[in-house]
């Protein structure tokens, strides 16, 4: 690179990085359970839920379903959304049963998790960021990713 060039000043954004967006999120504008954000008209940062802080850390705004989203922002998301899953799968597996004891889901749902009852924001926002600093153990090896 000579002098008189601009280093590039973007680095690729990893799902650990939106994690820790939502989180921050949340901490600034409040958790909300039952939808992906709380229906309030005066705001365009209303409280949110895991999965609608995660959707406004990839988009930059509210999103009230995936197919409102670009393909990139899309990926961003799932594969965001798919982070956050493996964490609770090892640290909160929620398991779906039928009537006669056979196993209907063996992934926790992000959302089923959020709206537990007994869930609070502060362990919602710990979860994001502990799940982003996994995934950062998982796919960054000296300083690399």
């Amino acid at each position: 690179m000579k002098a008189t060039q601009n280093p590039p000043t973007t680095a690729e954004v990893t799902p650990a990085d939106l994690l820790r967006m939502a989180a921050l999120y949340l901490r600034r504008h409040g958790w909300h359970q039952g939808t992906y954000y709380a229906k309030n008209p005066d705001t365009l940062t209303p409280p949110a839920c895991a999965a609608g802080a995660i959707g406004i850390a990839c988009a930059g705004h509210t999103v009230e379903h995936f197919s409102q989203l670009d393909p990139d922002t899309l990926a961003d998301y799932l594969g965001t959304l798919g982070a956050f899953v493996d964490y609770l799968d090892t640290t909160a597996p929620v398991f779906l049963i039928d009537e006669g004891g056979y196993l209907l889901d063996e992934h926790t749902s992000p959302y089923s998790w959020n709206d537990d009852p007994a869930r609070t924001a502060e362990q919602v926002i710990t979860a994001l960021e502990a799940a982003a600093d996994e995934w950062d153990s998982l796919h960054i090896t000296g300083g690399e990713n």
